[in-house]
């Protein structure tokens, strides 16, 4: 009898308690040596594969841990190290892997951007100064370490060779094929070893293949694959792609591959149509991502056990896998430790674990019939309608504002040039102003308070108290720097978005619902469950506070509605553009109170703005009118007077510059700093004639950067940007950093604008 089997893409790295990240951290803090450090990873590694066994998983996925990120790891496998952190060859030790990821006192970390449209980030290879070569066989070690360890033939996964250099710098797009096939041999290499090993299956990720590609780039695919299965005949590849639909459904189907991965989940049904319309090959196993891994909603097991039986009317029994529609890298591990959320709302969620759960009960399902299911399929719908019918979803106030919307003004009052001049008046600023992003140090003492104050060990009077002790401290830092725009410090947030929607109606925080975002930085997305409505001030007390102990400009500082919802597990039961408009609103409301309260300086950051472009380009343009929409709705109701600031982290901003010209704010940061050169060049193509920043040093690396390395950004910067308009500041927040450290990077970065203030001054005069 034919058989359906489960599948699994990948799992978090994290663990249920962060385990993770704390070995990674107290191994760079030196508590930890090596040996031991790594022996606690593989303990952790082997536990993430043994829950998968526990569960019932068929393929298991082994290589998808990652000690910083996976794209690094491809990278230090073929030897891929800049010379400026001196490799010499041979097996990449861990301390130049970190080095590469966190920099050094010597030398700048590689530059790290989002992967797709995800708030991961990956470490960016480089390859214009080192020629590949295949020094470890990472997917070979982890197969031999999971069956010898687990007795389980694991399914290893790598990352796809075309995808990779896409998602590198370093070359031009002419020698794009001639890289592709330096690497080709070794991936070859790697298949080999792996079939002399006996393994059956190797999952190849090639996300790009959901991307709109060119007629060229599909031939190349065609010519890679050939290859590789001719290296490897005995080895059985699946061709995984996610996030996305596939365009040219019928070449790439076509591969020369045994299996190919499909997301059924974020494919707006174009896979699905492209299914029944063209058929699937015969000779190929279909891998079918049909639980959503980017979101936390628990499946509809009923309209789940429907897809699959329309994808088995193309796909046979025996050629079908049950899998999540991308790695469950992106969200948390288990729904089990929440034991503090409302039932209607934990009813409703899945996290890693219970998405495993749900790929096995489908599975079965397809095997065994449907009735055999029927007690989870009548418990998912129940979950779902109790929390669609509560209250949390049905707030008249805040539906008929939606319904309403023409009603609210969405543009400025003056054009730029007039506010210009209102805001020139009014706060009187030198030639480059010196700023930061927002965030100061989050030390260990200031988030111990915080936790007392939450264990309810220290009263909300006594906590306030030491917040204003600490932004008395760093105003009187900023002032002894000699900045010019202040901030207070965000010392009673937690994370940037966490801290608004502990504020909002609609939004829910859990107690372990961590993911990764970079390295060891976790994140703990808030769900937006229910309508979103303003209740009551959330950050005017700490910046009034602030602004009284200063005759320098305080920026409120709030997160925008893009952002907010791109980093957030968003309710899937109404349009994404509903949710972020309904924040926007809310967002109105408090801007609009900080100015009432005297604060005239105020930034609405949107980091994750290009991060949430759909990863086709004809469908771009949706996308960014809706973002433009929410932030105009969010900050365009106050004064000219009112500088409304922004900041966004690094992206290629010529495919944004119009999109972020539309936002309308007065200034914008940009992240820029790894990568300073190449944004630049988005300048010298398009014109942008509004206040900016572009981050002149890394606040990702713990380095204090040199006064020459920011005057030369800067220098390199005003080749292309006008002086009048150019704003001095760090790349981004500085939560992550430790005090001296930070202290002394601001100030050669005060330095850095004092000495090129005076030169261009000094030019002006002669």
């Amino acid at each position: 009898m034919s058989k359906v089997k489960s599948s699994n893409l990948g799992y978090p790295r994290i663990g249920e308690q962060r385990e993770w990240k704390k070995a990674l951290e107290q191994f760079w803090a030196g508590k930890l040596e090596e040996k031991s450090f790594l022996k606690e990873i593989e303990g952790i590694r082997l536990h993430h594969l043994q829950k998968q066994i526990d569960q019932g998983i068929d393929l298991i996925p082994v290589g998808d841990f990652s000690l910083y990120d996976h794209v690094l790891d491809t990278a230090v496998m073929f030897g891929l190290v800049p010379k400026r952190f001196e490799y010499d060859g041979g097996k990449v030790s861990l301390e130049t892997y970190f080095d590469i990821a966190r920099g050094t006192n010597g030398a700048v970390a590689s530059q790290m951007t989002k992967w797709f449209n995800t708030n991961y980030h990956y470490i960016v290879p480089e390859l214009d100064e080192v020629e590949p070569t295949l020094v470890e066989n990472r997917p070979l070690q982890f197969y031999k370490e999971a069956k010898h360890k687990l007795d389980i033939e694991g399914k290893p996964v790598i990352l796809g060779p075309i995808t990779f250099i896409k998602l590198s710098k370093g070359y031009k797009d002419s020698d794009f094929k001639t890289i592709v096939n330096q690497f080709v041999p070794l991936y070859a290499d790697i298949l080999r070893e792996l079939q002399k090993e006996g393994v059956e299956w190797v999952q190849i990720d090639e996300p790009i293949l959901s991307t709109t590609l060119l007629k060229e780039e599909v031939a190349l695919f065609n010519e890679v694959y050939q290859t590789l299965r001719e290296a490897a005949p005995e080895v059985k590849i699946i061709l995984q792609t996610y996030f996305e639909s596939i365009e040219k459904y019928e070449d790439i189907v076509s591969l020369p591959v045994q299996g190919i991965g499909l997301d059924f989940v974020h494919d707006h049904g174009e896979n699905l149509a492209a299914l029944k319309k063209y058929g699937f090959p015969k000779d190929k196993v279909l891998a079918a991502g049909v639980i959503d891994g980017r979101n936390i909603w628990c499946a509809n097991l009923d309209e789940k056990s429907s897809l699959l039986a329309e994808i088995s009317e193309v796909v046979s029994k025996d050629r079908l896998l049950v899998q999540p529609s991308s790695s469950l890298l992106h969200v948390p591990v288990t729904v089990k430790s929440e034991n503090t959320l409302d039932a209607v709302i934990k009813d409703a969620l899945s996290f890693a674990d219970e998405k495993l759960s749900e790929i096995v009960v489908l599975t079965k399902g397809l095997n065994a019939g449907k009735g055999t299911i029927h007690k989870e399929i009548t418990a998912s719908i129940k979950a779902i309608e109790e929390l669609n019918e509560s209250s949390f979803r049905n707030n008249r106030q805040v539906q008929e504002a939606i319904e309403n919307l023409h009603s609210y003004k969405a543009e400025r009052e003056a054009p730029f040039k007039i506010r210009q001049g209102f805001q020139e008046k009014a706060f009187q600023l030198p030639l480059l102003p010196t700023t930061s992003i927002g965030s100061f140090p989050q030390t260990q003492e200031v988030r111990k308070q915080r936790l007392k104050w939450r264990k309810g060990e220290l009263t909300g009077e006594e906590y306030g108290t030491y917040i204003k002790a600490e932004i008395n401290k760093w105003i009187e830092i900023q002032e002894e720097l000699g900045l010019d725009v202040f901030v207070h410090g965000e010392f009673e947030r937690t994370d940037m978005v966490e801290y608004f929607g502990e504020k909002l109606d609609g939004f829910q925080f859990t107690k372990f619902g961590w993911v990764q975002s970079y390295g060891s930085r976790c994140v703990k997305p808030p769900l937006i469950y229910g309508d979103v409505n303003y209740l009551k001030p959330m950050t005017v007390k700490e910046t009034v506070y602030a602004q009284t102990l200063t005759d320098k400009p305080v920026k409120g500082m709030l997160t925008g509605p893009i952002t907010i919802l791109n980093w957030s597990f968003v309710r899937d039961d109404v349009s994404r553009y509903v949710v972020a408009n309904q924040i926007a609103l809310a967002l109105r409301k408090e801007v609009e109170t900080l100015e009432e309260n005297g604060i005239h300086m105020i930034q609405v950051d949107e980091p994750a703005l290009r991060e949430g472009l759909p990863l086709k380009r004809e469908k771009w343009e949706s996308y960014l009118d809706a973002a433009v929409y929410a932030f105009k709705l969010a900050t365009t109701s106050v004064q000219n007077g009112t500088q409304i600031h922004t900041h966004m982290c690094y992206s290629d901003f010529a495919d944004i510059i119009d999109a972020i010209k539309a936002l309308d704010a007065d200034v914008i940061s940009i992240e820029t700093s790894r990568s300073h050169g190449e944004l630049i060049h988005a300048f010298e193509e398009n014109t942008y004639n509004k206040g900016i920043g572009l981050g002149v040093y890394d606040i990702h690396s713990p380095r204090i950067p040199k006064l020459e390395e920011m005057t030369r950004n800067i220098d390199r910067a005003l080749q292309v940007l006008d002086p009048k308009l150019f704003w001095i500041n760090p790349d981004c927040g500085l939560k992550t950093r430790g005090i001296d450290e930070t202290v002394e990077a601001l100030r050669v970065m005060v330095k850095a604008a004092e000495q090129t203030r005076e030169k261009l001054l000094v030019g002006k005069e002669h």
